[in-house]
């Protein structure tokens, strides 16, 4: 049991209000989002908008979760007045505002909004943390560089909460300050439009430097070759479970998991396997054993090759993947939609437009009010009739918890 040890926060991502309930109901402490600009992720999200904020704010109070909003993209000076407003306007729905730019500082402290340093500051040592502090940040996201010893003394050292990337998707990027996307396709990745060019395959071209000596023969400047064994600049991701006991153990404040442009089911498993690390180390309880099993549920969702980032040391060895996209080891299929919900005999009716549904198919129900509901199918009936598959174009009703009429239903199969 651990007595002195304060528990980390789980921190979730939010990219539309489904994956918001997804993480409350998995057990985040709080939950990360943006609006429609000025964050870093911009593009891959759907993200939030002022009309949704309120209930976005709404639900998490309701649970006593923590909501931030990152306001942590590059700001030019035309675009000061915006994220004026923004602040303005998200300070009665906020907890904190994750900032990665100085101007976006000074308005936090002119509207006494409390503030959160991005990783994007490149925070990665004791005096900068204790500069950020002195200019009234709450907490520090470290810069990904950090290996867990310099993490503890940072912690150790410095009054601040300390905030550190556990689980997602990593930068190739020092803190993910990069230039590949915005030189080769005119979009940033620190504007929140990063097009992921490192995440694909290269051809290597030889220049021939010395046309006049070699006319003919092997070095005439035309031979190429796809780079082997990885894709050069595409990092795993990072996964912290087989040592989240040692990420307690240096006092982070925060467990930050990636993936505010990643689907409903990524949230909901992620989170619920950090939520349960977390408690059985705090109960005496965390093994190899169970590390594995969480591991392995994680890995249902999508992910890349799993590695330890850079914790344990720079560079870092086996730092590359050598595959491309998901890994997940199971696939959502799109079945159909939910129809009616009878509450008092918690029965949902679907309508198949898609994938048929049989007895026995582990199914998952999306929703904005919904969340994500999976449900293991125990009985499918027509009327009166009892029935092994429902195919396209029919209905069928089986036992479920609450869902909702417009919810989508997915079939879940191994990849």
């Amino acid at each position: 049991m651990l007595d002195s040890i304060t528990l980390p926060e789980i921190l979730a991502p939010a990219g539309d209000m489904t994956c918001l309930q997804a993480a409350l109901d998995a057990g985040a402490d709080a939950v990360y989002l943006g609006l429609q600009n000025l964050n870093m992720r911009s593009l891959g999200a759907a993200n939030f908008t002022r009309e949704n904020l309120p209930e976005a704010s709404a639900r998490c109070r309701s649970r006593g979760v923590r909501l931030y909003l990152t306001l942590n993209s590059l700001v030019f000076t035309s675009e000061l007045s915006e994220a004026e407003d923004l602040i303005r306007f998200s300070k009665p729905y906020v907890d904190a505002i994750l900032a990665g730019d100085w101007g976006v500082i000074q308005l936090c402290r002119k509207w006494d909004v409390p503030i959160h340093i991005s990783t994007q500051m490149s925070c990665s040592n004791a005096l900068a943390a204790a500069f950020f502090r002195d200019q009234g940040a709450r907490r520090v996201v470290l810069a990904r560089e950090c290996t867990l010893p310099e993490i503890a003394e940072i912690v150790r050292q410095v009054g601040i909460e300390v905030e550190v990337f556990v689980h997602g998707a990593q930068c190739v990027a020092e803190s993910g300050r990069c230039l590949l996307s915005h030189d080769a396709y005119g979009f940033s990745s620190n504007r929140g439009a990063c097009h992921q060019p490192c995440r694909r395959e290269f051809l290597v071209q030889e220049f021939n430097r010395y046309p006049s000596s070699t006319p003919t023969g092997t070095d005439n400047g035309d031979a190429s070759f796809y780079v082997t064994p990885h894709r050069v600049f595409s990092a795993k991701d990072l996964c912290s479970i087989p040592f989240v006991d040692k990420l307690i153990a240096a006092g982070i404040h925060s467990f930050k998991i990636e993936g505010r442009g990643r689907n409903p089911e990524y949230v909901k498993t992620v989170v619920e396997a950090y939520r349960e690390a977390v408690r059985a180390v705090a109960a005496g309880s965390f093994s190899a054993e169970l590390s594995d099993r969480l591991v392995e549920k994680c890995k249902r969702v999508y992910h890349r090759d799993f590695g330890c980032g850079l914790l344990f040391g720079r560079p870092g060895t086996d730092q590359f993947t050598d595959t491309n996209g998901s890994q997940a080891t199971t696939k959502k299929h799109y079945a159909g939609l939910i129809v009616n919900y009878y509450a008092k005999a918690k029965i949902a009716q679907v309508q198949i437009q898609d994938t048929p549904i049989s007895c026995g198919d582990l199914i998952q129900i999306h929703g904005s009010a919904t969340g994500v509901v999976e449900v293991s199918v125990s009985e499918l009936r027509h009327d009166e009739s009892i029935l092994q598959t429902v195919p396209r174009g029919e209905w069928a009703t089986f036992p479920c918890e609450k869902v909702r009429t417009g919810d989508k239903v997915y079939v879940i199969r191994k990849s």
